[in-house]
């Protein structure tokens, strides 16, 4: 089973619109198709799909994403506009991958940049977990752990410590995909019953931030990029492709 993440594309309804270092929608379209190219069994974005916020552009991304040749699933972002992204195409919680179990957890904040699941949120978490002991990777947008920036840690998921120890009680729990940093990351969590979660950040589909930056740094020698994560059993592996532009 091929998992591949693509994130953060931040689209405008005007396709020739530029962000800071390109044309989002010229990137979007490279990426996918590289992406595409790694013959994935699912795609899966893990949010900031708008910059404008407005239903053009959430019509862009859907009618791209149909035409690929594999299930794919999105989830919101801080800058996303959830009914919008839902009058396009589904926002699931759980997806059946065969072997595995794909939970997509919504972290946003209306309103503003950091994340939060709150209490409820943690609770219907708790008991998708509890409801089936298959290995699980989660995708989320906001990291769950600090990336060493320190103004993009200070707008991760605040209630970080509340969703870990939600985990720790659920070994199955192998894998969590983050978006919103706009970098590659890797970290493993030691949980206190000597289990251990794989943490992966990905490169956006627009804009690349500075890796270690103390404020706001576009990372203009990057490039956009993609995850792949290879399922195989209970064992996995997972690498970051970048796209020229």
């Amino acid at each position: 089973m091929r998992l591949v993440q693509i994130t953060d594309a931040h689209l405008y309804a005007d396709i020739n619109a530029r962000s800071r270092a390109g044309v989002p929608w010229l990137h979007f379209q490279r990426v996918l198709a590289a992406a595409v190219a790694e013959r994935p069994d699912i795609i899966v974005l893990t949010g900031d799909v708008s910059q404008d916020e407005t239903a053009a552009s959430y019509t862009l991304a859907s009618d791209a994403l149909a035409s690929l040749p594999c299930p794919w699933f999105w989830l919101p972002g801080n800058h996303d506009q959830i009914d919008l992204m839902r009058a396009e195409h589904p926002l699931l919680e759980a997806v059946d991958m065969q072997q595995w179990r794909l939970l997509l957890l919504n972290t946003q904040v209306a309103g503003q940049p950091h994340g939060e699941l709150g209490s409820e949120r943690l609770k219907a978490l708790s008991a998708l977990l509890k409801e089936d002991d298959r290995p699980v990777l989660i995708a989320m947008h906001h990291p769950p752990v600090d990336v060493g920036a320190s103004w993009m840690d200070a707008i991760g998921l605040q209630d970080r410590e509340a969703f870990w120890q939600v985990l720790s009680a659920y070994p199955q729990v192998k894998i969590v995909l983050f978006g919103h940093a706009h970098q590659a990351y890797a970290q493993h969590i030691g949980l206190a019953d000597g289990g251990r979660v794989d943490v992966y950040g990905c490169p956006a589909m627009s804009d690349q931030f500075m890796p270690g930056a103390e404020t706001f740094t576009i990372d203009e020698a990057s490039r956009p990029g993609y995850r792949v994560v290879d399922l195989n059993g209970e064992e996995w592996q997972t690498w970051v492709e970048r796209v020229d532009v």
